[in-house]
């Protein structure tokens, strides 16, 4: 039997995949099994940011071990194309005012750019009858920043088709 293995992205393809998407997976290491969240997600082109409500398994999670998995996939609807990559890591959260700061602007950018419904503050922490500004005050939520990333561990997959 022939065992067809999928090709391997290039670093150029995943880093155009990450600048490109902006929704995620993020995999906790749970009690008994994986814990995975889908996260929105900002890149400044050398860090992922995430902003996470305070409360919830996933705070929960990122407290008692924050080495994680991100996920980040693109696919055609009718799946004739498709590419992902994992990226393990650890997540610290942010405490400088000026990175949190920025961070946030990206968000509100993001969600701006893309046309974002507003619900999508519900997931964030914030109201969605409050304007998208609300992210840049207050201390609802949490920014995450994925850091010691070993670019050889990186798994980047896609379809034979270009995509």
């Amino acid at each position: 039997m022939d065992i067809f293995k999928m090709p391997r992205m290039e670093k150029s393809e995943y880093d155009m995949l990450i600048d490109e998407e902006f929704m995620c997976r993020i995999a906790f290491n749970g009690e008994l099994r994986p814990y995975i969240a889908p996260f929105l997600y900002v890149f400044d082109g050398k860090f992922l940011y995430f902003l996470s409500t305070k409360y919830g398994k996933k705070v929960q999670h990122f407290m008692k071990n924050p080495l994680v998995t991100v996920e980040i996939e693109r696919y055609s609807s009718d799946l004739s194309s498709f590419a992902f990559v994992s990226i393990p890591g650890r997540l610290v959260e942010v405490e400088d005012q000026k990175t949190k700061r920025a961070a946030r602007e990206m968000f509100v950018q993001l969600i701006k750019s893309k046309g974002l419904s507003l619900n999508v503050l519900s997931a964030l922490g914030h109201s969605p009858d409050k304007p998208i500004e609300s992210l840049l005050v207050g201390e609802q939520n949490s920014v995450w920043k994925l850091v010691g990333v070993d670019t050889k561990q990186i798994s980047g997959l896609k379809s034979s088709g270009r995509f």
